[in-house]
């Protein structure tokens, strides 16, 4: 019998969540084993990944692609774990598993519930906690965004927001891959530092330091834009419609930069452009891809071990921090992929 320590989410948030509106509390007395007959498994969670779409999870608002939390009960998002018992034939004790789990210590699970769950392969060369970063929902949803709605051929000229974050960070390196030119745009000189001289972007800029956003693209991008992979909405992507060439394909992956998910005043004013210049603009779900998962996972195990990817990952250390470690996204603390360690492997 252990006492299972929690995130518990308070009250419902409209605009940008704040450490206070969680708390990390022990929850119930719980058996570490899977009751018997309800083909469930208990699992001990190792790694939680912190991803903005959990904002929109924090609202009263059930009309989206998935439910909201329940105030007062635990959150919940992608996790690594390790099966200490189970009622599943399927998984067995010391199995390793990603998926959609709890943020607290232990976990009872059930396939049947819809969480992405899938086993993971040791492998001494990729650290576990990449499987929520590099080989885990954020890596696919650049190489599903990026490959599916943006369509790169050679020599396309690419922007991409948020460009040292979990998504950015990756959609850039595959650009280049694909032999195009990549600028980032990021939040800090540290961050426009790592984006130009680790993760191989040919420019970079912070947006902080841009009275003109129009301008700082017509800078880097004097020809135009083919490709605009856009995490973070508002103001960037008005300015990003202005120098779309024509044809160009925008990739709405997230809206990191607004204030309120529900009501927002901040339009997009320069729309219009889509239309004479017959712009693509696509909104996606990493989910809808997951039928090249197998492709997407062999593809980027072989970047990373060939040296053509590199990861940067920023570690949160104990289920305490979970709250200010999720809280971070929305105000740029976090460089790189933000994951929060649970327990030791």
């Amino acid at each position: 019998m252990v006492e299972n320590k929690q995130v518990i989410l308070k009250n419902y948030v409209d605009g940008i969540p704040k450490e206070t509106d969680m708390e990390v509390k022990l929850g119930e007395t719980i058996k570490l084993t899977a009751p018997k007959g309800s083909s469930c498994f208990l699992v001990k969670n190792l790694y939680l990944s912190c991803d903005p779409y959990m904002r929109g999870r924090m609202r009263d608002f059930h009309g989206s692609y998935i439910s909201p939390f329940v105030p007062g009960q635990r959150i919940e998002g992608f996790g690594v774990a390790r099966v200490i018992d189970s009622d599943d034939a399927n998984y067995k004790p010391g199995d390793i598993i990603c998926g959609i789990t709890g943020w607290e210590e232990y976990s009872l699970l059930r396939n049947s519930d819809n969480l992405q769950l899938r086993k993971i392969q040791l492998d001494e060369d990729i650290p576990l906690s990449y499987h929520l970063g590099l080989l885990g929902m954020a890596g696919f949803t650049a190489y599903a965004g990026f490959n599916e709605i943006c369509c790169p051929k050679k020599g396309d000229s690419v922007f991409v927001s948020a460009a040292s974050g979990a998504v950015g960070q990756l959609v850039g390196q595959l650009a280049k891959l694909h032999g195009c030119y990549v600028v980032g745009s990021a939040g800090s000189k540290q961050k426009v530092d790592l984006l130009k001289n680790e993760l191989g972007f040919d420019e970079a800029f912070n947006y902080k330091e841009e009275a003109d956003l129009d301008a700082a693209l017509k800078r880097y991008f004097p020809e135009g834009i083919n490709i605009y992979f856009d995490n973070v909405g508002g103001s960037m992507l008005d300015a990003a419609l202005l120098n779309m060439k024509v044809r160009g394909r925008i990739a709405l992956c997230g809206m990191v930069s607004l204030q309120s998910l529900s009501s927002s005043s901040q339009g997009i004013n320069n729309l219009y452009n889509a239309i004479p210049k017959r712009i693509r603009l696509e909104g996606f779900l990493q989910s809808d891809y997951l039928h090249i998962f197998p492709q997407f996972l062999e593809n980027f195990k072989g970047y990373y071990k060939e040296g053509k990817i590199v990861y940067i990952e920023d570690m949160s250390e104990g289920l305490e921090l979970a709250p200010a470690a999720l809280v971070g996204l929305f105000s740029g603390k976090n460089i790189g992929k933000q994951v929060v360690r649970v327990a030791e492997e």
